[in-house]
């Protein structure tokens, strides 16, 4: 198969630097699952091991830990590996019950024991909704879509995810704050679980930009996930070597520019991530830093919100929910935050001669903040 290290530069090249294995994420093995359960159902055999393929292309394959077949409804379970990352769900028992509807019902998602409900506004789920994100959503459709197709099925039937033991790891994340209550969330944009060292993975950075800078690249992309550099890419045409999977390390990124300096670094990432960089945090793993509503609050009045707007905003369940708050009331959020982490990282920068600029965007890619370019003598 193709593997997550697969590649020349970038991304992929950190992850080879580092030497720390890849995983999986929770939304890959529920489509594993959720594939195996529905062939079950319209073939009467499980397959084991389980392939399917994932949002770049990797084929990786799945044993199954679990395989029940009664009547119309089918259950396979997968065990979580996170590889090499201090993941909370590292061997948590991941299952797919399936169930066949009638023609014209389609995928319906359910949340089985272990797996949370959504109780609060500002995810990019509705509220009532179980805790299973778009990406793993679309997943596991297109892989239904696949099955039906090879063995004649409607492709309409009822997926019900669940964890073992899942309420219980929930209680060791964000969940409950979030307002997801019941479980975990079924997470993941790549199916990967890159993971995140911090020796190695501040090293791996380091070595990005030796690498960016031997090559003669002169504009750089610090970005938070996979999602950004695809955004980056579409903005600026940049090569791959000229990537940097920063993750949740910005200082790092920052301080070793400013001793090796490049003429352009652009910073991409979520808007709720980018809003910690903005408040002066340079750590923006969710462990030990989180997005200050109060911050963001003082912000929105800056840039034009009532009072009544900013304590919504500083009351808000999520950063995205104030974003979509300031964006009703015709306040630019999203660009008042990238211009005030582009502020902080000139800071960080000390007056190294790089040009700077922070690129926000939504879980979707969009960019929902911008700022222009800012380099040390820009007044």
């Amino acid at each position: 198969m193709s593997g997550p290290g697969a590649g020349g530069g970038g991304r992929s090249a950190q992850l080879k630097h580092t030497g720390l294995r890849p995983g999986w994420t929770t939304g890959a093995c529920a489509t594993a699952a959720t594939t195996a359960a529905y062939t079950a159902l319209l073939t009467g055999d499980f397959p084991d091991p389980v392939t399917i393929t994932l949002p770049k292309g990797q084929t990786p394959a799945f044993a199954l830990a679990v395989e029940e077949l009664q009547g119309d409804r089918a259950v396979a379970g997968v065990v979580k590996d996170a590889g090499d990352d201090p993941d909370v769900t590292h061997g948590a028992l991941v299952r797919a019950t399936a169930r066949i509807l009638p023609p014209g019902s389609g995928v319906v998602f359910r949340a089985g024991p272990g797996v949370g409900t959504v109780t609060r506004p500002g995810l990019p789920l509705e509220v009532g909704e179980p805790a299973i994100n778009p990406v793993p959503r679309q997943m596991m459709r297109d892989h239904i879509a696949l099955v039906a197709g090879r063995h004649g099925g409607t492709g309409d039937v009822e997926i019900t995810v669940s964890v073992d033991h899942g309420e219980e790891i929930a209680r060791s994340t964000w969940n409950p704050r979030l307002g997801i209550l019941g479980g975990l969330s079924i997470l993941g944009t790549t199916g990967i679980v890159v993971p995140y060292s911090c020796s190695a993975w501040i090293d791996s950075i380091r070595r990005g930009v030796d690498v960016a800078r031997a090559a003669g690249r002169t504009h750089l992309a610090g970005c938070t996930g996979s999602t950004s550099e695809k955004t980056v890419v579409s903005l600026y045409d940049l090569p791959e070597d000229a990537l940097l999977d920063m993750g949740d390390f910005a200082g790092a990124v920052l301080k070793y520019v400013r001793r090796h300096p490049v003429d352009r670094l652009t910073v991409c990432g979520g808007f709720a991530k980018l809003s910690k960089l903005a408040a002066g945090h340079l750590d923006l793993h969710s462990a030990r830093s989180q997005v200050d509503k109060g911050f963001l609050a003082e912000l929105a009045r800056a840039g034009g919100a009532d009072e009544g707007l900013a304590a919504q905003v500083a009351s808000a369940n999520t950063g995205l929910a104030a974003l979509q708050l300031c964006a009703a009331g015709g306040v630019p959020l999203g660009d008042l935050v990238a211009v005030t982490a582009r502020d902080q990282a000139l800071g960080v920068l000390r007056g190294a001669p790089v040009t700077v600029d922070v690129v926000c965007i939504d879980r979707a890619g969009t960019v929902v903040g911008r700022s222009s370019p800012k380099g040390p003598r820009d007044d």
